[in-house]
């Protein structure tokens, strides 16, 4: 845990959080009360609270949450078994989290769930066919090569069973280098944005 919240002080990883936070931002407005699903420290999610979200982080690692900032309030849990009452939320988000989780499909139905009617979901996925990508996935001790689900169509399927969706790509990596771009083989981050069914 030492060595990642030391990687993410390097400039580089700053401005990745910066580029995702200012995204979010934009996209949750006139929302208040978000779940982040596998948010470990949660320092995207201390930008949201200073924005005046009221953020909730779930995540398995109770190590990560104590690492997490005062203003968020956070629970030790399972994303396929979340322990919040149906129509909780007004948004839940996924910061390159989903691939991880092991069932992923019942942490969508999961997040159908404790959404209120018409909620949004906003999953940050890892770009497989990335040049960002195959470059970490060089590297046996990335975190990267722990991706559990590669395939994002297989994981849009999923979504759009519980919700209307849109999709872009976005955030391009090149070395140290960031910048916009929706070019798949640039952009590190296929973005899922979905607004729950109603008769859901």
């Amino acid at each position: 845990m030492q060595k990642y919240l030391q990687s993410c002080n390097t400039d580089f990883w700053k401005n990745v959080f910066k580029a995702e936070l200012d995204y979010i931002l934009r996209e949750l407005k006139g929302d208040k009360n978000v779940l982040s699903v596998g948010c470990g420290p949660a320092i995207i999610e201390a930008g949201l609270s200073e924005n005046g979200f009221n953020v909730t982080g779930l995540d398995i690692s109770k190590e990560a949450l104590n690492q997490a900032p005062d203003n968020i309030r956070t629970v030790v849990g399972s994303a396929e078994n979340m322990d919040f009452a149906d129509n909780s939320f007004d948004a839940v988000i996924y910061i390159a989290s989903l691939q991880f989780i092991e069932n992923y499909k019942e942490a969508i139905k999961q997040t159908a769930r404790v959404l209120r009617p018409g909620g949004k979901l906003l999953t940050m996925l890892l770009n497989p066919d990335s040049e960002f990508f195959k470059k970490k996935s060089e590297k046996p001790d990335s975190y990267i090569n722990k991706i559990r689900h590669a395939d994002i169509r297989e994981i849009e399927k999923t979504i759009a069973e519980y919700f209307f969706t849109q999709t872009e790509f976005f955030l391009g990596i090149k070395g140290q280098d960031i910048f916009e771009t929706k070019n798949p083989d640039l952009a590190s981050l296929y973005v899922i944005k979905g607004k729950k069914k109603q008769s859901l």
